[in-house]
């Protein structure tokens, strides 16, 4: 199969699935003439699937990019074991709707939290064995990169991962802390320095372990 085959295929996935997230914000309809502050409070009232909506678009935003690195710039070719790969990434990517309408709809709730949070994780783990794959695979010829440069593209993918790890433990405590985690993740990833600022911090701590050693 031609890489260009599998681009087009993702890119009218994640194109349909980012259309449908605005789809499920529906406006209020009343009947008769309706006062403005009917129509404020209504918008008020929507405010969580707005805000599911933005990190959702936000977040399908980083994985399509992220997808289009491994399988188009990493990846010079691809086989049969690739693909299938990214049929299970793009079978996860398409649930997104689900559980961000899920979330919008119950954003006090551990339960959409947890949904959501799942999600996530199902799609980060299965994007990192994408991109495990094409480096280990004997098929796929890889573009080169660097020891840093694999570790930042890696702290990218794991990063949303382990903070909807963490969201789904604070989620029986506090449904807004988990929120805030999954804004975190989501902002990381987007941030140009994000991984920047993470390896500092990293590379201070195995600075002193060669020290010790």
């Amino acid at each position: 199969m031609k890489q260009s085959r599998l681009d087009q295929l993702s890119d009218g996935i994640f194109a349909i699935v980012m259309t449908i997230l605005v789809f499920e914000i529906r406006i209020p309809i009343y009947a008769g003439i309706v006062g403005e502050q009917t129509l404020v409070d209504s918008m008020i009232n929507m405010a969580p699937l707005f805000l599911s909506y933005l990190l959702s678009f936000s977040l399908l935003f980083t994985y399509w990019r992220s997808h289009h690195i491994i399988a188009s710039v990493l990846a010079k070719n691809i086989d049969v074991q690739f693909t299938n790969l990214s049929g299970i990434f793009l079978f996860l990517v398409a649930l997104v709707p689900f559980s961000s309408h899920f979330l919008g709809n119950y954003l006090y709730s551990q339960t959409a939290v947890i949904c959501f949070a799942i999600n996530i994780i199902l799609i980060g783990i299965s994007l990192f064995k994408m991109r495990q794959y094409v480096i280990k695979s004997e098929t796929i010829e890889n573009a080169p990169f660097t020891k840093s440069e694999n570790e930042h593209a890696i702290m990218h993918i794991l990063f949303p991962v382990m903070s909807a790890m963490v969201a789904i433990i604070v989620a029986f405590y506090s449904t807004k802390i988990a929120i805030f985690l999954f804004t975190i993740a989501i902002l990381f990833n987007l941030s140009k320095n994000g991984t920047k600022y993470m390896f500092y911090i990293i590379d201070i701590f195995r600075k002193k372990e060669e020290e010790t050693v």
